[in-house]
């Protein structure tokens, strides 16, 4: 098992990123690079967080999957001039997203996995959960649920005011802000089981399948054993899941396709 998660794991990292941005983002590099030294685990997508502005078709009622423009978006915070600018080029119906930090890792094994979700509830990403597929495949998905999604125009006509858009502006900075914040503790927690974890292993490969992060992506302590560890579980489906479409992707050991302008746990 274990050489045939490695041999899987090489052909994942060595894949052309297939996002539109093609590179994992700056503020999480240094976690997908740690998780990517650990032996029992690897990537498979992943967004550091980001403010979007997209127009839909006027009048549809799925707006945010099919027939969608980009108007902005951004992994770091924002201005209202930007929603403003962007809101001047709407055509059908704007919609401001705020999309919180998503990773998707597979893991070799449940034991793996469960850490990983402990880690990840630990540090304030509580809508977490894993999932194991029928050929064995085990995915964790790190995810929070301090979202944003607002409707700011109809047929291309502003609902609001700018006043208004200065108060989204601030709102979604805000929730930028506590979202980096998460990742850092997030970070830090996941080092600290990663240690804890190989301390209680005598002579553990380590880092032994660290690969450097530039070529690879060309871009907290562990929960309570038996039925404890097995009730922190969220378990859910494939279907439920972030997608992450504009950034990090690794496309067929990844998750399901995903679509141009997406929305976020819905």
């Amino acid at each position: 098992m274990d050489r045939t998660f490695s041999r899987i794991k090489t052909q994942s990292l060595n894949r052309l990123d297939l996002s539109k941005k093609g590179s994992v983002d700056e503020d999480i590099e240094h976690v997908v690079s740690l998780l990517n030294s650990c032996e029992q685990f690897f990537t498979t997508s992943s967004c550091s967080g980001r403010i979007i502005l997209i127009d839909g078709a006027a009048g549809s009622s799925d707006a945010h999957k099919q027939n969608c423009v980009w108007l902005f978006v951004s992994h770091q915070k924002c201005t209202c001039d930007d929603l403003m600018s962007g809101l001047s080029r709407s055509c059908g119906d704007a919609v401001l997203k705020f999309e919180p930090f998503v990773l998707h890792v597979q893991c070799r094994r449940l034991e793996d996995a469960q850490l990983l979700h402990s880690v990840a509830v630990n540090s304030g990403f509580r809508n977490s959960g894993l999932t194991v597929g029928k050929t064995g495949k085990i995915v964790s998905a790190v995810r929070s649920t301090h979202g944003l999604e607002v409707p700011l125009s109809r047929h291309g006509k502003l609902l609001v005011d700018e006043d208004y858009i200065q108060f989204l502006t601030q709102t979604a900075n805000q929730k930028m802000e506590e979202n980096l914040r998460r990742v850092q503790r997030f970070f830090q927690n996941l080092q600290s089981a990663v240690l804890a974890e190989r301390q209680q292993i005598p002579d553990s490969p380590g880092t032994q399948e660290h690969q450097d992060s530039q070529h690879t992506h060309k871009k907290g302590r562990r929960g309570g054993q038996g039925t404890n560890k097995q009730n922190q579980l969220n378990v859910y489906k494939l279907g439920h899941q972030h997608e992450t479409d504009g950034c990090h992707d690794y496309g067929a050991s990844s998750l399901p396709e995903l679509d141009d302008c997406l929305d976020l746990f819905t």
